[in-house]
């Protein structure tokens, strides 16, 4: 297990990045944090760790945003308004998890059936306005 603390944004996006930079493809990112913790900010600095030049923002109305580069792929989940893992399923989760890609699930604990327990596990806490404390643990 592995704990850092975060001052800002930058700082949560720079930790993400460092954790990304070298996470083979295929592997599932089970995240955990309240609203506006920085769910989002870390994932935008694993696609950056990743060498993947694009826009990430929160997939929350569409569920599923892709992200590609030259040899990379990240696909990022926001599992906020499911209620279960067979919704998951419905969209394909076997289908994004077959293609080797990098996959970060926000709000993993909506659907934590669909997980095969070699996930890793992202949790991020609100220590104060800014401050965070991010967990990450291998399975």
């Amino acid at each position: 297990m592995q704990e850092f603390i975060s001052h800002s944004e930058n700082d949560t996006e720079n930790i993400g990045a460092e954790f990304a930079a070298k996470l083979p493809g295929g592997t599932v990112i089970a995240m955990y944090g309240d609203l506006g913790a920085g769910k989002t900010a870390f994932v935008r600095g694993m696609a950056r760790g990743m060498g993947l030049d694009c826009r990430v923002s929160s997939p929350t109305f569409t569920i599923v945003n892709e992200y590609t580069g030259k040899n990379r792929e990240l696909i990022h989940f926001d599992m906020y308004r499911l209620s279960s893992a067979d919704e998951l399923f419905d969209i394909g989760w076997e289908d994004y998890i077959s293609r080797g890609a990098v996959c970060a699930v926000e709000w993993s604990e909506n659907v934590e059936d669909a997980f095969f327990g070699d996930e890793i596990r992202v949790t991020i806490d609100k220590l104060g306005p800014a401050d965070r404390k991010i967990t990450i643990e291998e399975a």
